[in-house]
């Protein structure tokens, strides 16, 4: 099996900030700030900062536990560590799950953008996007950064424009009324729009392979979260007072029918296909890499079969575990696409990891000194864990407020956890045979 040596390390501070905000913005804001709207109307302006609080909360505690243990697939290394292997597992293992979803997301709405200009049938197109994705990443961790900084800059470009422009089509009355499904629509919205912020801790699952890890994950991990909450209040704040609440509701593509009021069809449509391109590879690409990389992590531990934990001799990166994941991403291609499902899907397992990682961080400052002292961003032992019991908190509050927004995916999680669960005590008790 492999070791942590094996991997290159090829990701600089400008690629771990691209990392994180890729992440985040292509999985949702070319999407999600749709249902959002049919749920809390204007007033899901005011979910986004109140999605961004949680997030906030559970950032800190990664920054910590970045600069303290940078390891490839931290989401599943730190609670193995630190709380026990089952629940390392488990959460890993739901995680399988929520990672196929927001591949499956990303390369929908990726396809149902590239469709307004060139018509192609949804699943071949979403099989060759992932085939395109998990190729670029076998051939090196340093390739596909460096692909990711300049798609993000590319996008940054892109929204300031939209924004700026958008900004002068702006009709006052779209706003209101603002509080339109109450304050219940607000708090039903905010588990959707959390997931405008998952992405802030890519950096840490391939934590061996950035250069100077200690210092350059939590710095990535701050700019990552303050450009996202300023991109998405900018974008979503035009795209309401350009669409209203409820045209913003009915849009299957929010971005492009708010660039087309001020743009017009003709340069909208090229425009935001480009930018949607840009977005939503980036997402991609960066889920890609963590997808491959906690998969890899269960391989070297033994969670999984061995052969995950490999590495390719010449690329350096982890080649096994990339094609189990893209063959779990065309698997899921026989699934339904529902967007809302698919979110929460996604959403329940990664707060799951946010509130394992919360966990595993209080176990790091009571009792493991050394490791505690070895982090370069550290606020003082009571305040870290003050912070991260916090985290656990507002992991587990999101996760409970998403089911008053569809239960069938926690049902669908629950039977995959399941089978998880049974997997993981054959494996045991075949291991103490």
């Amino acid at each position: 099996m492999a070791t942590d040596a094996h991997l290159k390390k090829g990701i600089g501070l400008l690629s771990v900030i691209a990392l994180g905000l890729g992440t985040a913005i292509g999985v949702s804001i070319f999407s999600v700030i749709a249902p959002a709207s049919q749920i809390a109307g204007p007033a899901m302006l005011l979910a986004v900062p109140l999605a961004a609080v949680p997030m906030f909360v559970i950032a800190v505690t990664y920054a910590f536990m970045g600069s303290a243990m940078p390891t490839a697939g931290a989401s599943y290394e730190w609670p193995r560590r630190f709380l026990s292997p089952g629940i390392g597992f488990m959460i890993a293992w739901l995680r399988i799950g929520g990672s196929v979803g927001a591949m499956l997301i990303l390369a929908l709405v990726l396809v149902r953008y590239v469709s307004m200009m060139i018509p192609m049938p949804v699943k071949p197109a979403m099989f060759a996007i992932f085939a395109l994705v998990f190729g670029l990443n076998l051939f090196g961790v340093a390739i596909a950064a460096r692909v990711q900084t300049v798609l993000m800059a590319a996008l940054i470009v892109f929204f300031f424009v939209f924004a700026g422009w958008g900004a002068g089509s702006v009709e006052p009355a779209a706003y209101t009324p603002f509080f339109l499904e109450g304050w219940a629509g607000v708090l039903a919205a905010v588990p959707l729009l959390v997931g405008l912020f998952f992405g802030i801790e890519a950096a840490t699952e391939v934590g061996d392979e950035v250069q100077d890890g200690r210092r350059a994950i939590p710095l990535g991990i701050a700019g990552a979260i303050v450009s996202a909450v300023v991109l998405y209040l900018m974008v979503a704040g035009v795209s309401m007072g350009l669409l209203g609440s409820q045209g913003l509701a009915q849009s299957e593509a929010p971005i492009l029918d708010a660039a087309r009021v001020f743009m017009g069809n003709g340069l909208a449509v090229p425009l935001v296909v480009l930018a949607a391109v840009a977005s939503i590879g980036t997402s991609l690409n960066a889920l890609c890499m963590v997808f491959s990389r906690y998969l890899f992590a269960m391989g070297r531990a033994g969670a999984l079969p061995g052969a995950l934990g490999q590495v390719h001799p010449r690329f350096g990166t982890p080649h096994v575990a990339l094609g189990v994941a893209f063959a779990a991403c065309c698997l899921g291609l026989v699934l339904p696409m529902s967007l809302t499902a698919l979110f929460l899907a996604v959403n329940i397992p990664t707060l799951l990891k946010f509130g394992g990682t919360c966990l595993s961080a209080t176990r790091v400052v009571r009792h493991h000194p050394d490791i505690y002292e070895a982090a370069q961003f550290k606020l003082g032992k009571r305040f870290t864990l003050v912070w991260a019991w916090l985290g656990v908190v507002a992991a587990i509050t999101v996760t409970a407020l998403g089911f008053t927004t569809d239960w069938r995916p926690y049902l669908a999680l629950a039977i995959w956890g399941a089978i998880g669960a049974a997997y993981y005590v054959i494996s045991q008790r075949r291991k103490l045979a």
